[in-house]
């Protein structure tokens, strides 16, 4: 178990890489089944070199492994930010840090700065999560 201090640091966890498979199969699930997602040509058409993944697609990996780590009972706020488009092929790189231990509600939380970014180091989405530890 993580000491959840100040400055701890969740174990890094690797996704990717991202395939077409991924994208579609996430595409189904959600109901967006935008062919930008999907779609080379589509894609290229709006200025795209290929079909781009769907951002909440990370946004799902990074809550996932939060709540791998804190359970999914525990989440009492997720807030992501897109900043970067992501291909098939990008391996992609989830970390957390502690920023806070607090008490809200007469419940102790924990928050964390949470980061989804690419094997260059460029980020894909950065946000925060709270959590009930």
């Amino acid at each position: 178990m993580i000491e959840l201090i100040p400055g701890a640091r969740l174990p890094e966890r690797a996704f990717g890489p991202v395939t077409m498979t991924d994208i579609v199969r996430y595409q189904g699930a959600s109901g967006d089944l935008n062919p930008i997602h999907h779609d080379d040509e589509f894609a290229r058409a709006a200025g795209f070199p290929a079909a781009i993944g769907v951002g909440m697609l990370g946004a799902g990996w990074l809550a996932a492994y939060c709540t791998d780590h804190l359970g999914e009972k525990n989440v009492r706020r997720f807030r992501t930010r897109f900043s970067s488009v992501v291909y098939r092929g990008d391996r992609l790189t989830a970390s957390a840090e502690v920023v806070r231990v607090f008490e809200r509600n007469q419940e102790a939380r924990a928050e964390l700065s949470v980061r989804l970014r690419k094997d260059d180091g460029s980020v894909v989405i950065d946000g925060t999560a709270e959590f009930a530890v």
